[in-house]
């Protein structure tokens, strides 16, 4: 479903990553590792069409991505921060989400639900722990059927428990069809992942 061929990229003056080469089928995970500035998350920007490649192809289903537009309704994105506005309630920022997503509507608490939120629908995010902004931030993964899912170290503020329920939301995921792209330091949980170690501005080894 995504294929990645011979992908440079270059930050400034420092080149991030080169000759970066992967294939996924409908039902894998990939899961990116390395040292801190190897270019992971670089990566998941350019696989999400933020940044441009220096060099290299990225196609979906065996066509080049060309329309950045199309591309971002295929895949949900989930960076280092969250991108809850402070000011707004936990309902409200969901509400936005749908909005932007064209999203059905679905009653509050069940959407909340999965992540333990429900009790909190009417608190301000800016009240919100680190770890419940965390939870917040995943519950867009379920705003609806995206194909692709590209997520930074998406287990960080969350404990067990939740990222208990982030691995069974990926598995789900899986099990449909979809492909999911993680940049973590935490590979425990995920089960039956292809693995892309980055170390630097040789890439890394290719999946």
């Amino acid at each position: 479903m995504l294929t990645a061929e011979s992908l440079a990229c270059r930050r400034g003056r420092r080149l991030v990553f080169r000759d970066l080469s992967f294939a996924l089928d409908a039902g894998d995970l990939l899961l990116v590792t390395g040292r801190n500035g190897c270019g992971k998350s670089s990566l998941l920007r350019v696989l999400a069409g933020f940044l441009l490649p220096m060099q290299g192809t990225i196609s979906w289903q065996n066509e080049p991505v060309m329309d950045r537009a199309l591309h971002a309704e295929r895949l949900h994105y989930l960076g280092h921060l969250d991108a809850a506005k402070p000011e707004l309630t936990v309902a409200e920022m969901c509400d936005y989400w749908r909005t932007l997503r064209r999203a059905p509507r679905v009653p509050g608490r069940q959407f909340l639900e999965p992540f333990g939120l429900a009790d909190l629908a009417q608190r301000r995010i800016r009240y919100l722990s680190a770890g419940q902004k965390r939870r917040l931030a995943l519950t867009r993964l379920t705003l609806d059927d995206a194909p692709l899912w590209l997520l930074d170290e998406p287990t960080s503020s969350l404990d067990r428990k939740s990222e208990g329920l982030l691995a069974g939301l990926v598995a789900q995921h899986r099990a449909k069809g979809g492909v999911a792209i993680i940049a973590t330091h935490h590979t425990k949980g995920f089960d039956g992942a292809k693995y892309l170690a980055l170390d630097g501005t040789d890439g890394g080894e290719n999946a």
